[in-house]
């Protein structure tokens, strides 16, 4: 007997609930929102994405295992749609405009446990006065010119998911130094899609520019905001990209 997968079959409201969730999620694996193999996001943020129990989640999943169009391993299940696979994309160093630092030139960052700034709060979802990891970051060229700073603010959401950054918790100092350049990879790896959203706008009087960096991931949950001041001469620009999760 042939076998039917939700590819085969139009989508209708006869169908059982977890045939239509299967239809919806092999949507999404096919027209990207998940790569090829990418590890799809966990059942529990499946059962939230789609408004259904993780029961459900889970039989969708097993139609379109049986489909071979999903593969479970001890990682957690991948698309295995056909497609070019997703290449390592260039580093992405944590915060937004750091760089390597040169003969004679001052990097330096530390982390707190602390109340972020207001307008952080609101950007991440966090209640007034609810503490959470803030990062600070500060660079200076052997010439003393070029400065930079940063602060990041991290959301619930990503000390939940990303257990490279929970562990600071229980670690931070008011002068503790910590490099968090792999950030942007540990969210990757932890099954995140990272959206950035990058705002740079030229400070009135001055010869900085503001760099505001918002980053969601594949749900629009915030996951970090980054406040960088920098020495440049450019007027204002936009612009936004998105890092597929590791697999």
């Amino acid at each position: 007997m042939a076998r039917t997968t939700p590819h085969d079959r139009p989508l209708t409201e006869a169908q059982p609930l977890y045939w239509r969730i299967a239809t919806e999620l092999l949507g999404e694996l096919r027209d990207g929102t998940i790569p090829p193999g990418e590890r799809l996001p966990g059942e529990r943020h499946l059962a939230e994405h789609f408004g259904v129990s993780r029961e459900t989640v889970r039989q969708s999943l097993e139609v379109l295992r049986r489909s071979g169009l999903v593969a479970t391993d001890r990682r957690g299940s991948h698309a295995t749609l056909p497609g070019l696979p997703v290449e390592t994309p260039a580093s992405l160093t944590f915060p937004v405009g750091a760089r390597t630092t040169g003969p004679g030139a001052v990097d330096h960052a530390t982390v707190t446990w602390e109340t972020p700034s207001p307008e952080h709060a609101e950007a991440l979802g966090l209640a007034p006065h609810r503490e959470t990891l803030v990062h600070r970051y500060e660079s200076t060229g052997a010439d003393g010119r070029g400065q930079r700073t940063a602060v990041t603010s991290f959301s619930a959401v990503a000390l939940a998911e990303v257990a490279e950054l929970a562990r600071y918790r229980d670690r931070t100092e008011a002068s503790g130094s910590a490099q968090l350049r792999l950030a942007y990879d540990w969210m990757r790896r932890a099954g995140l899609s990272l959206h950035h959203r990058d705002a740079i706008t030229r400070l009135p009087g001055a010869s900085t520019v503001r760099v505001t960096r918002c980053v969601h991931d594949q749900y629009a949950r915030p996951l970090e905001i980054t406040d960088l001041v920098v020495d440049a001469q450019q007027d204002a620009l936009v612009y936004e990209f998105t890092l597929p999760a590791a697999g």
